[in-house]
């Protein structure tokens, strides 16, 4: 009764389900892994001391910013130069703006810092002269992906959409540092931006996709297997009916 399935038709079901299954198995284990990976990441976190209890660690020791050095206390020393307004950056639900002063290190590279946040129609405060030593939380360079970034371009002269390396280049001379600082007392007239958390640290709604994913491979392996079997059964019945000349007649 089950010689069926050795015609050509059956092989090809067979090595589709022998091969597709392991596949979803092995899908859904992945996105299972990232998922526990993500919950890791965010234990080892939630372990860290706060910033504000972390000792400050002079920034080149904490390059290249990662899950683990982002949201540091960093210091360096230099002198503040060329300043840009971060626009469209919300604090406690309203608007506003960075202020993005580029500190020029004594290694010779530049350093963005934001000073502050800074209400929309007001001024911004002129940076503190001569050479000075900020101490603030370390972040990694914002992407077209981050909350409050202008890609567009088209902003006035002395507005920066995104803070990163590779939207200064163009801007100034300097050899920038692929990172920056929110400085944790911000100076006179402008309020501390807190730090963000670091990208994929938290159990944000990518971690649930991964979750949510590994359940979709899951059932799809069980369907595949639940399709054969349903398969299996009505060719099985098929045949019995052929074999006690029950087959219906053609019409």
């Amino acid at each position: 009764m089950y010689r069926f399935l050795l015609t050509p038709r059956w092989w090809g079901i067979n090595v589709f389900v022998v091969l597709a299954i392991p596949f979803c198995i092995f899908m859904g284990s992945w996105q299972l892994g990232k998922f526990e990976d993500r919950v890791d990441t965010h234990q080892e976190a939630e372990s860290r001391p706060a910033p504000g209890e972390q000792v400050a660690a002079p920034l080149e020791q904490l390059l290249p910013v990662d899950q683990e050095t982002s949201g540091r206390p960093a210091t360096a020393t230099g002198v503040y130069g060329k300043q840009f307004l971060v626009p469209d950056r919300e604090l406690d639900g309203r608007n506003g703006s960075y202020v993005l002063t580029l500190l020029k290190t004594e290694g010779g590279r530049t350093l963005p810092v934001v000073r502050g946040w800074l209400a929309s129609g007001k001024p911004a405060p002129a940076a503190p002269g001569g050479q000075v030593t900020v101490t603030g939380a370390l972040q990694a360079s914002e992407t077209s992906g981050t909350d409050g970034v202008h890609t567009a371009g088209g902003l006035p002269s002395g507005q920066l959409g995104m803070i990163s390396a590779a939207s200064l280049v163009n801007l100034v001379p300097d050899d920038v540092y692929d990172g920056w600082v929110t400085l944790t007392a911000a100076d006179s007239g402008l309020v501390p931006v807190p730090a963000s958390v670091p990208e994929g640290s938290g159990l944000d709604l990518k971690a649930f996709q991964n979750l949510g994913y590994t359940g979709e491979w899951f059932v799809f392996a069980a369907f595949v297997v639940f399709m054969w079997f349903r398969l299996l059964r009505r060719e099985a019945e098929a045949a019995r009916d052929r074999a006690l000349g029950l087959e219906p007649e053609p019409v």
